[in-house]
């Protein structure tokens, strides 16, 4: 059965029954205390710089593109008014909105938005000398020669390239984006690109004011720091103490009058979940996300003063898969025959898919409603529908011939599947020289206390599904940086890893695994394919290539461009070229009404502090039951 654009309704004991209308509420907060992990302090104020959400939850709340999302995901307008395409998606037209202002840290009014502005932050972000390769996979794959002048800076002189503006004729002669007047900016693409108007969403696409330059400096910006920037956005900095707070404050020139903003937002900056957890009880934040211990003891306990309180978080935009490494390296940098070998092996592969229970896993992330974690599809839920309402990743799973997610069970288990599948790769494995137990290692932070415990239950997920006589899970850590100390050295066996749409179209998912793009994220970074030995495993990559690129090509029907996703898609999974995951769905205590938030599956908006919901007494089960009966009745029309 296919599932339309409702939420899942499927209502816990705690959340108890719906009720029918929505509750009455106490004032709504004027100053917001939310609060962020210390290991996920911003890395970078400069808004085309950045790539991180951990950025990006901060500076969306700065600046404004031309479009961002409703709390139903869809796409509404920013700065751009209107928009259209006349050819298919090939040429688009955004009309922006006159008397949008650049304001700098105080609020003081530095100029006005215009069209051109949005040509000076193309120009930095594909200019090699200004951002360092930055934000520039999509421009170059989307617009007509954005990839010329990557490579012309590229081969330039650094003083020659740094002194380069938009209105210089290597730019204005080679890339595709014309301001037509003050209020009207253009962009031509490579080929149709019907989903153009949601790239627009993510900051590759964000503008930045040649007056902020002038200002400040190329220097300056690279170094962008909440003294030196402009601002369009509906907040500024006006207070930045690292690894400690962060205080927003209202733009008093903001061009949306009508939205509903905070006076401040105040973003501490905490050790742990648990401390975040103490300073909710003490009035300090208004909103904590709960561990698994905290969750429990409330949860557990009737007469707890938190436990009506007690409200599932919605899915986060990532969706997360475990990738096979499959040119995987010792430390010693040699190759690691053994498992290079059984991961090559489809039967080996499909043992994960089919035999791996991480029911006792998901509970880490939600221990109430552990399978509600449970994902099979590579594209996260929400991010497309066809035209009769129906949701993307339902058309993989009908492909697969699997049924829909009901939130008690994991629906790709199957035990006579699992254990045909492992005499299979038994036997061939053997044959090959491989030793078993297969040894796959993992790897997390050191000194992570929850990182660790979390992989153990893993470790434990492995010995129960697969015996400790097949595979075995090897848990070691990192000192630093993941990236640098294991993917780079390609160290790991697999990563459990996440993507969150840029923009609003399947090719954003399945285009980081093909074998034909150096921009393939996951491909280059963490599988590797390419490099294997396995020609088998390669002629699959090379069909699942081909197919996204089939559906790719298809612009003028988009039902028909994702249903053929759908089964490039399911072509994958069927493979188990990866396997998914997770989806992070977790409890809470707040006072922010979820629902009433941005909620696109795409782009860099979901975390604007802006139209939000609120209450000066926390929500409750009951409060949230009906805001989710609300957000369902209107998303559906």
């Amino acid at each position: 059965m296919r599932k339309t654009r409702k939420a899942a309704a499927v209502l816990t004991a705690v959340a108890m029954a719906a009720v029918s209308a929505a509750p009455v509420m106490a004032d709504e907060i004027k100053d917001l205390y939310d609060y962020e992990l210390q290991t996920r302090e911003i890395e970078t104020w400069n808004i085309l710089q950045s790539q991180q959400s951990t950025d990006m939850n901060v500076l969306t709340n700065l600046y404004d593109g031309l479009v961002e999302a409703d709390e139903y995901g869809k796409l509404t307008p920013a700065i751009a008014e209107s928009w259209e395409t006349e050819d298919n998606g090939l040429t688009w037209t955004f009309h922006l909105r006159k008397g949008v202002k650049w304001v700098d840290q105080n609020g003081n009014e530095k100029g006005e938005v215009t069209a051109q502005d949005f040509l000076t932050s193309l120009e930095w972000v594909l200019n090699f000398h200004k951002n360092d390769a930055a934000n520039t996979s999509m421009p170059m794959e989307m617009i007509a020669g954005a990839e010329d002048y990557y490579n012309m800076t590229n081969e330039m002189d650094a003083d020659a390239a740094l002194a380069l503006t938009a209105e210089s004729p290597e730019f204005a002669d080679t890339v595709g984006i014309k301001a037509v007047d003050d209020y009207t900016l253009q962009y031509t693409c490579l080929s149709e690109k019907p989903y153009f108007d949601t790239v627009a969403a993510y900051n590759c696409l964000y503008p930045i004011s040649q007056g902020m330059l002038d200002e400040i400096g190329v220097d300056g910006f690279k170094a962008a720091t909440p003294e030196n920037i402009w601002y369009n956005g509906c907040y500024t900095c006006t207070e930045y103490i690292q690894q400690n707070t962060k205080t927003l404050t209202k733009n008093p020139l903001y061009w949306d009058t009508d939205a509903k903003l905070f006076d401040s937002v105040t973003i501490k900056m905490v050790e742990s979940v648990d401390t975040a957890y103490q300073l909710y009880t003490t009035g300090e934040l208004d909103r904590v996300d709960l561990s698994e211990s905290n969750l429990m003891t409330i949860y557990n306990n009737e007469s707890d003063p938190y436990h009506d309180q007690l409200v599932e978080k919605r899915p986060t935009k990532k969706s997360n898969q475990f990738h096979f490494n499959y040119d995987k390296l010792n430390d010693d940098q040699t190759e690691d025959t053994n498992w290079n070998t059984a991961i090559a092996n489809e039967a080996f592969r499909k043992c994960w898919y089919y035999g791996l229970d991480l029911g006792s896993w998901y509970k880490r992330t939600n221990a109430i409603n552990p399978y509600k974690c449970y994902n099979n599809s590579y594209t996260m839920q929400g991010l497309i529908y066809t035209s009769d309402g129906t949701e993307y990743t339902e058309l993989v799973q009908e492909k697969l011939g699997l049924p829909s997610y009901d939130g008690e069970t994991m629906t790709r288990l199957d035990s006579a599947k699992f254990e045909e599948y492992k005499a299979q790769a038994i036997e061939e494995l053997t044959k090959e020289g491989v030793t078993f137990p297969i040894h796959a290692r993992y790897f997390v932070a050191s000194g992570n206390q929850t990182a660790l415990d979390s992989a153990n239950v893993l470790k434990q997920a492995f010995a129960d599904s697969f015996g400790d006589d097949f595979i075995v899970l090897d848990i070691d850590s990192y000192v630093s940086s993941l990236s640098k100390e294991v993917y780079s050295l390609k160290r790991q066996s697999f990563a459990i890893a996440g993507w969150g749409a840029d923009y609003g179209d399947p090719q954003n998912y399945l285009g980081q695994e093909t074998d034909d793009s150096d921009n393939a994220y996951y491909m280059v970074q963490l599988g590797h394919a390419v490099d294997s030995e396995s020609d088998e495993l390669k002629d699959l990559y090379s069909q699942f290539t081909e197919l996204v690129n089939k559906a790719d090509a298809i612009t003028d029907d988009m039902d028909a461009r994702y249903e053929a996703y759908a089964e490039a898609e399911a072509f994958m999974l069927d493979h188990a070229l990866i396997v998914p995951a997770y989806f992070d769905i977790s409890w809470e205590l707040t006072r922010i009404n979820d629902y009433s938030k941005i909620n696109a599956m795409f782009g860099i908006q979901n975390n604007k502090y802006k139209n939000w919901e609120t209450s000066t007494d926390a929500y409750t089960a009951e409060d949230y039951a009906a805001f989710l009966e609300t957000w369902n009745e209107n998303a559906s029309k």
